[in-house]
């Protein structure tokens, strides 16, 4: 039962990462505030990567670093997008979207690999092709004053903007991206890790390199917020991005865990897979969110689809 539990985890943590990242990113009067956000990621991220190295001793080296370094960079891009999005739109919008990547992972697959796929799982990615369109459609012909009136309820108002679904959508594709190099560079990183006579897992050394190397984007963060640019951090308006942060580095560690059981993988990419769902209903009760019937109803299209391809490990 084990894997159940590190599926649920990273469920809930991958999901409150979103809510407190929303939380820490939403002040549009904080220009810096998706800097501050990788700043925390990376400092977080820095010390688990400690505990991993000098505690459980999973092996990492310069080599393992660079050769994993076109992953991370793109992941980290992604995610410092993202931070950027949560500005300007619903983190009921922007989540689903994000999550997305899934089904351009599939696509890019079948495109350079040949890879095929049961009818169900092509229905599933069209789905999800099929929401995200109609949320930029939903968007893009909302009436303004519809708009400010379901909003009204909320702490935040949204105006139309095109950055508002530009920037998940290109978290979306850089984290495709980012997985599918994943695929592709994770041989290179067990030849590696074999070479060295390490006994630790290879999955292990590449998520240390991804961390060393956010830890790494974070300090530059830091050095351009706090040494050029001269802004300051305030206690209340960093907490909810350092709580972010730590449930961000939580899920990615219950998360490899989750997957490793291999035997009840067709379970466990399911429950991870939704917690886009988990998202969508957090921002509902806590940020107090509503969208349209439109937009809930693409939002369910993405989510359906998502879902199905976890259930087939897409």
């Amino acid at each position: 039962m084990m894997w159940f539990w590190f599926a649920l985890i990273t469920l809930i943590c991958w999901s409150g990462s979103d809510l407190f990242s929303k939380i820490g990113c939403r002040d549009g009067s904080d220009k810096n505030a998706h800097l501050k956000m990788v700043m925390a990621v990376g400092a977080i991220m820095g010390l688990h990567a400690a505990y991993e190295v000098f505690i459980n001793g999973v092996y990492i080296s310069w080599e393992v670093i660079l050769t994993y370094l076109p992953v991370s960079l793109l992941y980290i891009l992604s995610m410092a997008l993202g931070y950027i999005g949560l500005r300007y739109i619903e983190l009921s919008i922007s989540s689903p979207i994000c999550n997305a990547s899934g089904a351009l992972v599939a696509i890019l697959a079948i495109i350079t690999g040949g890879e095929t796929y049961p009818p169900l799982v092509l229905g599933a990615i069209a789905l999800v092709c099929v929401g995200v369109i109609g949320l930029g459609i939903v968007e893009a012909r909302e009436d303004d004053e519809l708009r400010a009136a379901r909003q009204e309820v909320g702490n935040f108002k949204y105006t139309k903007s095109w950055l508002a679904l530009a920037l998940p959508i290109a978290y979306c594709l850089l984290d495709a991206a980012g997985t599918f190099a994943d695929s592709v560079v994770l041989g290179q990183i067990e030849e590696i890790v074999a070479a060295s006579g390490s006994t630790s897992d290879y999955e292990a050394s590449a998520n240390v390199a991804y961390e060393l190397t956010f830890l790494l984007s974070g300090v530059v963060s830091a050095i351009w917020v706090l040494g050029v640019k001269k802004d300051k951090l305030v206690v209340k308006m960093e907490a909810p991005k350092y709580i972010g942060a730590i449930c961000e580095t939580a899920g990615q560690f219950a998360y490899i865990y989750a997957i490793a059981d291999e035997e009840h993988l067709a379970m466990s990419a399911p429950i991870i897979s939704a917690y886009c769902v988990a998202s969508v209903l957090w921002s509902r009760i806590f940020l107090k969110e509503k969208l349209s019937a439109k937009h809930y109803l693409m939002v369910l299209l993405v989510v359906i689809g998502i879902v199905i391809m976890g259930v087939f490990d897409v």
